[in-house]
């Protein structure tokens, strides 16, 4: 493991989660990648999406389904956020991982999360655990009490 798989580890052992991070072979950069590789449907990947709130400037994760997208627009009228894009070096920065390995936990600082409500159509969903090659695995109710994040329909009809 790296030293980015294990501040995710101490962080969810912190929580007194017992999930475990599972190493892939090689980087899985897509949903759909991370289904072929874990034997799992789309859907069930938690993409950990980050955005820039415009008006704080600070960071805001989205869990979406990895067989969905984010309507800004829904984020907006239900959440009340106006969010824009956010590039490499802004995720760096807020979350201390890079694109492609961020999780939903363990960040360098404190962030507003929302959940796509559509991972609750699983009792398994899979995130990354700080770097491309690796995951884990965990109920999406232990997503919501680790993240303390906000459930909302927040994707493309």
């Amino acid at each position: 493991m790296k030293s980015a798989n294990y501040r995710v580890q101490e962080h969810l052992d912190n929580l007194g989660l017992e999930l475990e991070i599972r190493i892939l072979p090689e980087a899985v950069r897509t949903a759909q990648l991370a289904a072929d590789a874990l034997g799992c449907a789309v859907g069930q990947i938690a993409n950990s999406l980050i955005f820039r709130d415009r008006e704080r400037g600070r960071a805001v994760l989205i869990m979406c389904a990895g067989d969905r997208r984010v309507d800004l627009d829904k984020v907006r009228r239900l959440a009340a956020i106006d969010l824009g894009k956010a590039n490499a070096d802004f995720v760096r920065a807020q979350t201390g991982f890079a694109i492609g390995g961020v999780p939903p936990v363990g960040h360098a600082s404190e962030l507003s999360t929302l959940l796509d409500a559509s991972l609750r159509r699983f009792d398994e969903i899979w995130a990354a655990a700080g770097t491309p090659e690796s995951v884990f695995c965990m109920t999406p109710e232990q997503l919501r009490q680790m993240t303390d994040g906000q459930w909302l329909e927040l994707t493309e009809e």
